[in-house]
């Protein structure tokens, strides 16, 4: 059991670290000492006790001078072939970095007992561990002591004095004592390996099996209405045919839509053209007819469908797989580099690597629109491949209208016209299909025949839309289940079609993929109007809201959450639907641990982290992520939409408590927070503590900003970019709240236990810590008069300030005048080392 957070925090198809078993050492127990470059560089020090190796991160390295006490911070058990674990721990793996084995040798217990394994395993339980090492670099007497009242993973470790003790410094040597080489060293090698890599790649692997490729579900891209230029974003062509994954398991090639319709029949020269490939490989892009003047035409490539004539490309812009390795963890340009490696191996006919342009987005919209092409593609360039999922790193930006349409009925023919007259067309809005026109132009005489044959098995007596259109026509009623592709001039105010022309049928789609998008005007509910039906209609306790493509069933919205002050479920719900811009970038991408008031403040509340995906809609976004506290994976909710953070607000959540880190960095936190959490002391003591933290930040020469909890107290927030480790951002907490502390002894306190304190202000440090969530800037909390965790100007703390001055009612209105004023918070950040080395200096 020892093991399995270590095994949990691993992907062993990843990483060449050992897979966690339980062994121990013939005679003597063993300890090993390993220098890691992580996210930061810090010493690995591990004693072997009862078949693992107990382990302890020493930022500072040991040292052999007793008067240097060096932090420890216990982390998980690693097992014991970990001791000669040297090499590189690969980007996006937990550890990231390079290891080597800087010391190792044996020790044993400082007394002469005839069980000394025992006798350590209980001192270590005690919180005090005296031992001898009989390393190559470390010799003597050592000591392990557990911080007493601190977080429960903190030690030192002290060199005692001894024949061994000397203020040299034993860092100096820093060559693994296995492979004799620096960790630098290691490093430029692992540099150099990678560089070869992409030199060689893709290099076929002789006489080691390749795991089959299989399909995967491609990458979506959102809809954005205007092109920007951003030098962190690269700019291609959308090409107007049929999104294909390749995936070719030499000799064969298949060709498959973003559903898995096989392709391979309509488009056989383009498979055959990917046999060529001797990688096992899939690929991603968009299979396209061109006309002469060499712009993909929807028409064409339905006309080749039927006739064959044309000459059919295949744009390719991303790779998923080579080799039978997964590359969709790596950058965006990664991919692309590796791709047309891939292809300059070979001469394509009609398969071709799909150009960029790096940051001129503008110029690339204006070129398309000029040809009369049907848009571009943005993609940020550091950006992950997330199969099956539609994300803001891929953005599509169209220079005309088209769009997606399910047929849903056809009209009666008129005058000379066969088959029918027009094609009712619909889109889905939420679960609801509406009606968005009919369509009775782009048909001939063969393609009325053709569509009308494809639409007869469909041919149902009811319609499939809740309210009938206003038509005076003869419906006859299509399940909705063939998509179409139209071009149009505009949608309407009522959210129609105004001229729409048939271009084609899409085999490449389902039905219930294809929704009405949410950048029309008048579709996305802005946020006065919204809220505005339900101000209209106070009696109407539940209704719909449709946020983008998504439709939210609001209930309960006249229940009263805050019985003194009158405030609803529904005025919780319009206040986060209106402050949603400013909320977001501080939930983005970070797991919620959800507190829901389903029934009001003043009843009991419950604390929900693990998301039922069986039971939610499947638009929510989730991460499974270990839970110290449940001791397993569970699904914690993303945050990273309005539709979804009004889902929780709807929910009961009525402040929203995200984590200090993002599931990109789950291990480094963004910011490090000082939370002044008063007792009953008046609110003048808490704004001069939180001036005395800006005081000492500023001795620092480091950045903090303040906000109000929403509750009792103040919240203070250093950025720090994702840059270090919890481990180490609970270290400096300390020391700023130690600080603090010195200079507020008398109304100031570090003691957690409430009843140790006195009645004094807790300067809580140990917020820092992986999990721990607070209020989140512009969160609302469960106080009388729905306060609002609000930021503030450091000339706004002062003698005047209260936390109950910021409610739903008023802060609007400060937020439109004061603009962001967290933003900053979200920036690079502080350089803890500089911090440190401040500190250092001012104790000497």
């Amino acid at each position: 059991m020892s093991l399995s957070k270590y095994n949990q925090k691993r992907d062993f198809r990843q990483t060449k670290e050992p897979k966690g078993k339980v062994e121990k050492s013939a005679s003597e127990l063993i300890f090993v000492v390993q220098k890691h470059a992580a996210t930061h560089l810090h010493y690995d020090f591990r004693l072997e006790m009862d078949g693992v190796l107990k382990s302890w991160a020493v930022p500072k390295g040991p040292s052999m001078n007793p008067d240097d006490k060096r932090l420890a911070m216990m982390v998980e058990d690693h097992p014991y072939s970990y001791k000669d674990f040297e090499g590189t721990i690969p980007e996006g793996n937990y550890g990231a970095g390079n290891v080597i084995v800087w010391d190792n040798g044996t020790y044993t217990s400082d007394e002469e007992t005839a069980t000394p394994e025992k006798t350590l395993l209980a001192d270590l339980k005690k919180g005090r561990l005296s031992f001898i090492l009989k390393g190559k670099k470390l010799k003597g007497e050592f000591s392990l002591i557990k911080l007493k009242g601190k977080q429960e993973n903190a030690w030192l470790l002290i060199k005692k004095s001894d024949k061994y003790a000397t203020d040299t410094d034993i860092l100096g040597k820093n060559k693994s004592v296995l492979s004799k080489r620096s960790l630098e060293e290691l490093e430029e090698k692992s540099k150099k390996a990678i560089r070869a890599a992409k030199e060689k790649t893709p290099s076929k692997k002789k006489n080691s099996p390749v795991e089959k490729a299989v399909f995967v579900k491609p990458m979506l891209a959102n809809t954005k209405e205007k092109p920007f230029d951003d030098p962190d974003w690269v700019f291609e062509n959308k090409y107007d045919g049929y999104r294909a994954i390749a995936v070719i398991n030499p000799p064969q090639a298949e060709l498959y839509s973003r559903n898995e319709i096989s392709f391979n029949v309509n488009f056989q020269p383009v498979a055959d053209e990917l046999k060529k490939i001797d990688h096992t490989a899939i690929l991603d892009g968009e299979i396209v007819v061109e006309d002469e003047s060499g712009k993909a035409n929807f028409q064409l490539l339905q006309n080749y469908l039927k006739t064959g004539s044309g000459t059919l490309k295949y744009y390719v812009f991303d790779l998923l797989n080579l080799d039978g390795n997964s590359v969709t963890a790596l950058s965006l340009l990664e991919r692309k580099e590796l791709l047309k490696i891939l292809f300059n191996k070979y001469d394509f006919e009609n398969v071709f690597y799909s150009e960029h342009t790096v940051e001129k987005g503008l110029e690339l919209f204006d070129l398309a629109a000029k040809n009369k092409q049907e848009g571009i593609i943005a993609k940020k360039s550091d950006s992950n491949y997330t199969t099956n999922k539609r994300s803001n790193d891929w953005l599509k930006i169209k220079t005309s209208n088209q769009e997606e349409a399910i047929i849903i009925g056809i009209t009666e023919p008129k005058k000379s016209r066969k088959y029918f007259g027009a094609i009712l067309l619909g889109q889905y809005y939420g679960k609801r299909l509406q009606f968005i026109g009919k369509c009775g132009t782009g048909f001939n005489d063969k393609t009325l025949k053709e569509l009308y044959t494809k639409l007869q098995p469909y041919f149902t007596a009811s319609s499939p839309l809740n309210e009938k259109p206003a038509l005076r026509d003869t419906i006859q009623w299509v399940k909705p289940k063939l998509v179409c592709q139209v071009k149009f001039s505009e949608w309407t105010q009522d959210k129609h079609l105004r001229h729409p022309v048939y271009l084609g049928l899409r085999i490449d789609k389902k039905a219930s993929e294809v929704f009405t998008p949410s950048n029309i005007k008048n579709t996305d509910l802005p946020k006065e109007d919204a809220m505005e039906t339900k101000a209209k209609n106070k009696a109407e306790n539940d209704y719909d809201l449709k946020i983008g493509k998504t439709i939210l069933h609001l209930t309960n919205q006249n229940k009263i959450y805050f019985p003194k002050d009158g405030i609803t479920k529904g005025d919780i719900v319009q206040y986060y639907n209106e402050v949603s811009d400013l909320i977001l970038p501080y939930l983005k991408n970070r797991p919620e641990s959800m507190n829901r008031y389903p029934n009001g403040i003043d009843s009991p509340s419950f604390y929900q982290k693990d998301v039922d995906i069986e039971k939610t809609p499947s638009w929510l976004k989730t991460k499974k992520i270990f839970s110290e506290s449940n001791n397993e994976n569970i699904n914690y909710l993303i945050c990273n939409n309005k539709e979804t953070l009004i889902y929780m607000a709807n929910l009961g959540c009525i402040e929203i408590n995200p984590w200090n880190s993002t599931i990109q960095n789950i291990e480094n936190p963004d910011w490090l927070v000082i939370d002044i959490d008063p007792d009953k002391q008046n609110f003048t003591v808490v704004v001069e503590t939180a001036l005395v933290v800006k005081e000492v930040m500023d001795e620092l020469e480091t950045e903090c900003y303040c906000k109000t909890s929403g509750a009792s107290g103040l919240h203070v927030y250093i950025p720090l970019g994702a840059q270090y480790d919890y481990d180490s951002i609970k270290i400096l907490a300390e020391l700023i709240a130690k600080e603090v502390h010195s200079r507020l002894p008398e109304t100031t306190s570090l003691e957690r236990s409430i009843k140790k304190r006195n009645h004094k202000i807790y300067i809580d440090y140990l917020q820092n810590r992986i999990g721990q969530t607070l209020a989140a800037p512009y969160s609302v909390r469960p106080k009388p008069g729905a306060t609002v965790s609000t930021p503030l100007e450091w000339n706004e703390v002062n003698s005047k300030l209260h936390p109950s001055q910021f409610t739903i009612k008023n802060v609007l209105k400060r937020f439109e005048k004061k603009g962001d004023l967290w933003t900053p918070v979200l920036s690079k950040g502080a350089n803890i080392k500089k911090i440190l080395k401040k500190i250092e200096d001012q104790k000497d």
